[in-house]
Formats: C-alpha cells, structure tokens, sequence
C-alpha cells in the first residue's frame, strides 16, 4: 500500500519532530519535509503518528471461548486501540499445546487478515504442568511459549523449559503466583541454567525489587507491567494478580521511569458478564489501554518517547519484527492519535464482546483515530 501523512507530528522511541511520512508498498520510504507524491495523502495537521502499538500478552479465546471473545473481535477491538501485533496466550479450549490448534488459529488469522498474531503456545501439556509439550514441534510455529493463566509450580519443568529456550531459540513467558516468590525462582533457574526469559504482569514493590537486583547483576531478562496495574490502586475488582496498593503502583511507576520495566502487555482478558458475576480473573482493555497508559504518563512527567518504546519500540525488538520505529525501511504499523483529546471509557462502545472493565466512566487521554498495517488504514476513527 502506499500513502503520503502530511504535517504529522512524529513522534517514536528515538525522535520528535514535525515531519510528512510516506509509504511505499507498506514499507516507509521517507519522512522529511514537504515530501512530494501522487499518493493518496492524509493531511493530519495537530495530530500525532506514532508507531502501532505490539501486545505481548493478550487473550482472543479461540478456540473454546467465542462466546467471551473470537478472533474478529479481538482483533478489531486491537486495531481501535492502535495495535497491530497480538500475542495471544495459549490458555483456550483445547489448548493450544499441539500441531493442531496452532495451524486451525493460523488458518483463521490468515482468512481474516487483520492483526499480525503470533500464537503462543503452552509449555506443558493441556497447562496441567507435569508434562512439556514437544518443542521441536511446536517451535515450527512459535517461539513464545506460556504457561499463562497458571504458574509453572514444578521447578524441574521450569528449569528444563528455560534450558531448552537457550538451545532452541525461543522465549518462556511466566505467569507468577505467589508473585515475588515464583519471580525469584524464576530468575535464580535463569542465573543457573541461562535461557531467554519474560515476566507477564508485575504488580507489586517486592517483585520489583527482585527485578530491579537481578537486572543489576546484569542478568538478561524482560518484564511488563499491564496498564490497569500503573492506572490505579486498591480497587476491589478481580484481576490476576490483583490491584496492589498505591504503595505498589508508585513503584511500579518509578520502575519504568528507572527502566527496569521494559514492556506495557495488555492482559486483554474479556469475559462474558455471567463468567465475570462468576468471580472470572480479567479485564477487557486493549481498546482503552494507550488512553490510560498516556494518563498516567503525563500525570507522571514521562514522556511520550517512553510510551512508545515501551508500547512499540521494546515488544518489536523483543519479538524480531522490523516495526516500532518511524524509521525509513521499516515496516509501515502505525497509529494516528490526537495527544489532546480528554474523553471517557464507555464500555458500551467496545469492540471486543468483553465489556468487563472497571473503569467504565474514568477520563482518559489521547485518542486513536487511524490504525495502519503495512500502509493500508485498518481503522478510521476521524
């Protein structure tokens, strides 16, 4: 596809700057000034072009739970919320531990033709945690692999898992319950055995600190922190892990301006209203997810650089995808937003079938209006 963006702020990881962009085959060939083209053109005067923005942590359900989100709304809900890259956690129905799962979701997401998904898979089988799955099957498809939804009790399996991510290439996402606990296990096998490792959703001081001494020690490893984690404290609504203390988010807060944090990871987690009476751990927020983690930046004094590096820039690197950046010969994954608008989270108005968001009313800041994949505009919000 190809599109000329005038008068754009552009604004990525690594640059600020009032630019024109253009696009050529999906891939960005320029950003100067007064770029001449016969292009289809976008005049975006006092908006602002970031790079789209790359979800390592997410949930579409399928297959086994439509009912509480399916690939099309996932997916398109992700798009209204500027995200053009989906990882998507093995936790469905069957699980997505086999040869099978793997290529009926791939032959959906190619159908479809929307995000860029790259399917997880479990590390053991049917995530009962006792039994790995075959890695030099699934590695074919995947290089994420997750016991998400459950944490990984069985230390051997850890260890083995983490060993095998060193000699196969791929990288093991932990999900970690009792947090700080499983953490330091996690990066004392890490430290022992080498491998490639990444933290979901760290909510609390004490797991922090864990981070931020091992980080010291120059160990090589990633983490996130979900945007409902850093929005707010102490709210009684079911999330995994919980909403920590004011105490907790300060901290956490702190760590991304440090750097300790690499990553924001959605944990888009939609429910239906029935399964979320039924005290189901999630909430639905990759649609709102820029808006309150822009907030809580500007609030903070941190810039709109670290947003996108920790949003784009972090999770395209971490992945190997040439995207992230407004730079020329990457791929054209980008997000047109208006940094000015003030608006409120109406849960009505998502996307995806999961409404279940606590924040239902709550101001937020900026605004997508435009979604590109690849240069073609997948969204439109103007």
């Amino acid at each position: 596809m190809n599109l000329l963006i005038k008068n754009v702020n552009v604004i990525d990881a690594t640059r600020d700057m009032h630019a024109d962009v253009m696009i050529e085959n999906g891939i960005i060939k320029e950003v100067g000034q007064n770029i001449r083209s016969e292009y289809e053109s976008i005049d975006a005067k006092g908006l602002t072009l970031l790079p789209s923005f790359v979800d390592m942590h997410t949930h579409l359900r399928t297959p086994g739970y439509e009912y509480k989100e399916d690939l099309e709304s996932g997916q398109r809900a992700a798009l209204k919320g500027g995200f053009t890259t989906l990882c998507a956690m093995a936790n469905t129905n069957p699980v997505c531990d086999n040869e099978d799962v793997m290529e009926f979701i791939n032959e959906k997401v190619k159908n479809l033709n929307l995000c860029n998904v790259v399917q997880i898979s479990s590390v053991t089988k049917n995530l009962d945690g006792v039994e790995t799955v075959d890695f030099d099957k699934m590695i074919k498809y995947t290089k994420l692999f997750s016991d998400d939804g459950k944490t990984i009790e069985n230390e051997d399996i850890m260890r083995k898992a983490l060993k095998l991510s060193k000699d196969m290439n791929f990288k093991v996402l932990t999900h970690c319950d009792s947090e700080e606990e499983i953490v330091r296990r996690d990066l004392e096998i890490l430290e022992d055995v080498g491998g490639n490792l990444h933290i979901c959703h760290i909510s609390l001081k004490s797991t922090l600190d864990t981070i931020r001494e091992f980080k010291d020690k120059n160990i090589k490893f990633t983490c996130e922190v979900t945007p409902h984690h850093i929005f707010k404290s102490n709210i009684d609504y079911k999330v995994n892990p919980s909403f920590a203390t004011t105490e907790d988010v300060g901290a956490l807060i702190q760590g991304i301006k440090e750097g300790y944090i690499d990553i924001i990871g959605t944990d888009h987690a939609p429910h239906s209203m029935e399964d979320k009476k039924n005290n189901a751990p999630g909430i639905s927020n990759i649609e709102v997810a820029f808006s309150m983690v822009y907030r809580v930046f500007k609030e903070n004094d941190i810039s709109i650089n670290k947003l996108s590096e920790m949003m784009s820039y972090n999770p395209a690197r971490i992945l190997n995808l040439k995207c992230g950046l407004i730079k020329e010969g990457y791929v054209a994954d980008l997000v047109l937003v208006d940094l000015n608008k003030k608006y409120k989270i109406d849960t009505s108005k998502f996307i995806s079938k999961g409404k279940n968001n606590p924040f239902d009313g709550y101001e937020v800041c900026g605004e997508v209006k435009m979604t590109i994949k690849g240069g073609a505009i997948l969204y439109d919000n103007r």
